[in-house]
């Protein structure tokens, strides 16, 4: 008989209902579950399948350039940010008519178009790219790796290719290469990128390959490296007055510590960027050495785990028993990966408009909520990632007697007061706040509004003056004219940061009221009760 899909699994190839279907879509990437499924092949067929994945993200990316530079407007964009609206492609077949042509002909373009509320325009003209050229440039190199990576799936599934089982179960190597290899190596790349070519595009010099070599990004090149003399590299920065792609205004500084936002782009300084990817790299640099690998040097992270028992005996064996619960666990390190992704992309939707990193994006009001939005929605389905596979691990892999009387073990043995107390939580923020809220709108309704019950963050208005805010009066730490932190930042660090806070042009400190509180114990229910 003709083999039926699902070709991995025998028992549903041969169910004759749409079940054999649906669970076989379900279950396509559960290598686990597949027939004749072996330890070696699940890691050597995950581990592939990274590469298809990267492939896919590298030919999206490039076919996003690509749309821009052949239906978008980049470069009548580049020469008026502020009052051109950026085209992300055209659509090629408007429904409802010749009023819907008409509708979504705009911002300058000869048929129907979609607005872009993604931020790319202002992210490539940050970055230095001016010319529908350069994003060709960039789409056509994203589509090389893009094909370099598709060969790279196929190569690592040819048997000579395949890693074993015991490469990938080796921690130690894998942090090294990653901390070092991937997050230092693209740090300093990106540095190097900022320098070479952002910072001196936004000062009006054009640099590309064929000039790369013959315009210094500082006018005393490596000197200043080798002697020492660092501080020399901060400078003379851009001034207040500079205007962004321009030399007018501009300064010679590469890497600076200004704090605030560049006044006419309200973004951060660029200089100021590349500081921070320079410090990351080095950072991750000298992490990605640390973990002992062939010389016998360096932190067995099965020594570091096993060395964690809280002396007081209130978490019984502390962490024993973990590195090989989590190391022979696919689940448990896609979960850990999972949440860790999870936080970061909901900071990221915060710091997005908070700090703007790119020029002229803070004025783009539909781009900031856009954005917003987005990265919070992407956080909230990374999450639940996290959790399920978290359960999934529970389920599939977890040993009872490996992990006696450790974290793992106590946690599961005190549920019951864990699920509770998140229980009484939830109906603590659910009463309280759908309480004050409805209170509060039927007073308003009834036309007695001086009978709503009043509500102010007050804790989080302390948090945001002790940073430097001065409108709530609070006069505590950096909103205190008198305090030590208050006088050294006006000389030592960031300068610009108590500015930028107390300056109403941007969106970094928001003045908070009533229904910030309101809304923040909304989002603790909802989190809360998930």
């Amino acid at each position: 008989m003709a083999l039926r899909f699902p070709r991995f699994s025998q028992g549903l190839a041969q169910d004759p209902t749409t079940r054999r279907i649906w669970f076989g879509i379900a279950t396509a990437h559960d290598f686990e579950s597949h027939d004749d499924i072996t330890e070696e092949r699940l890691y050597q067929n995950i581990f592939a399948s990274h590469f298809g994945q990267l492939a896919i993200i590298f030919l999206w990316t490039s076919g996003n350039l690509f749309h821009v530079a052949w239906q978008g407007n980049f470069e009548a964009w580049v020469q008026d940010p502020l009052h051109i609206r950026p085209i992300a492609h055209a659509i090629w077949d408007p429904h409802f008519g010749q009023p819907a042509v008409e509708a979504f002909t705009r911002g300058g373009a000869l048929g129907p178009v979609n607005i872009a509320y993604s931020g790319v325009y202002q992210w490539w003209y940050t970055i230095g790219l001016r010319t529908n050229g350069d994003l060709y440039t960039g789409a056509l190199f994203l589509l090389f790796l893009s094909a370099i990576s598709l060969i790279a799936g196929w190569l690592h599934l040819q048997p000579k290719w395949k890693p074993s089982v015991s490469w990938f179960k080796n921690a130690e190597s894998r942090l090294n290469h990653h901390l070092s290899g991937l997050f230092g190596v693209s740090s300093l790349a990106w540095t190097g990128h900022l320098v070479h070519v952002a910072i001196p595009g936004s000062r009006g010099e054009y640099v590309r390959w064929n000039n790369f070599l013959g315009v210094l990004p500082h006018p005393q090149g490596l000197g200043p490296l080798f002697t020492g003399q660092w501080n020399l590299y901060a400078q003379n920065p851009d001034s207040s007055s500079h205007l962004f792609g321009t030399p007018q205004g501009a300064g010679t500084a590469i890497l600076t510590l200004l704090g605030g936002f560049h006044p006419q782009t309200q973004s951060l300084w660029l200089t100021d960027i590349a500081h921070h990817h320079l410090a990351i790299a080095f950072i991750f640099l000298v992490a990605g050495h640390m973990y002992r690998t062939n010389f016998g040097i360096g932190h067995s992270i099965k020594d570091l785990l096993e060395a964690h028992i809280p002396p007081g005996g209130r978490l019984g064996r502390g962490h024993k028993g973990l590195y090989d619960t989590i190391n022979n666990s696919i689940h448990f390190q896609l979960g850990l990966a999972l949440a860790s992704l999870g936080v970061i992309t909901s900071l990221v939707a915060q710091h997005m408009y908070s700090l703007p990193a790119y020029a002229f994006i803070a004025q783009d009001f539909t781009t900031q909520a856009a954005l917003y939005t987005h990265h919070q929605y992407i956080a909230g389905f990374i999450m639940t990632g996290a959790f399920a596979h978290g359960a999934i691990f529970f389920i599939r892999d977890y040993n009872p007697e490996q992990n006696e009387d450790n974290v793992l073990a106590r946690m599961l043995d005190h549920k019951e007061a864990i699920i509770s107390h998140l229980s009484w939580a939830s109906l603590f923020l659910g009463f309280h706040t759908l309480g004050l809220y409805v209170h509060n709108d039927v007073m308003l309704a009834f036309g007695t509004p001086e009978k709503q019950i009043l509500i102010e963050p007050i804790f989080a208005q302390w948090i945001q003056s002790a940073h430097g805010k001065t409108s709530y009066g609070f006069d505590v730490l950096l909103s205190s004219t008198n305090s030590p932190a208050f006088n050294a930042g006006r000389s030592i660090w960031l300068p610009g940061w108590l500015n930028a806070i107390n300056q109403n042009s941007n969106s970094l400190f928001l003045t908070i009221g009533p229904g910030d509180f309101l809304v923040h114990h909304a989002i603790a229910l909802g989190l809360h009760t998930t």
